[in-house]
């Protein structure tokens, strides 16, 4: 007996176009936002117990860590000053960023929204039994 999707009776049909409605969907989502960066070496990357902790200040233990690595690999102090401040640096981008939706008509923003909740509608449904 053909089983659909998933191992269950739902419709292989379904599975496709909801999965195509998907990413159509989150494609465009994700193509009308904009990523605007306001991080820099001065920028203060987050505060600590008040104290802002800047993107140059994270970048002293860096070089700290690389120099001890350098001199001897198998030092986990260098690698943690190392790893610990390419994590700071990451969060402090991230936190940093400000994410904005581009211009578009109600239609536009509708078309999207049907396509990925529909999609995603669509493939749960191709994948419960029943």
């Amino acid at each position: 007996m053909a089983r659909g999707a998933g191992g269950s009776d739902g419709g292989t049909g379904s599975f496709l176009i909801g999965l195509i409605m998907m990413i159509g969907g989150g494609y465009l989502l994700l193509n009308s936002i904009v990523v605007r960066p306001n991080f820099g070496l001065g920028a203060v990357a987050f505060r600590f117990g008040g104290f802002p902790i800047t993107s140059g200040m994270i970048l002293i233990p860096f070089m700290f860590g690389v120099g001890m690595i350098f001199y001897n690999s198998k030092n986990w102090i260098g690698w943690l000053l190392a790893g610990g401040s390419l994590i700071g640096l990451i969060f402090g981008v991230i936190a940093n960023m400000e994410l904005q939706l581009t211009r578009m008509s109600a239609f536009d923003l509708i078309v999207i929204l049907v396509l990925l909740v529909g999609g995603i509608g669509l493939f749960l449904r191709s994948l419960r039994a029943g």
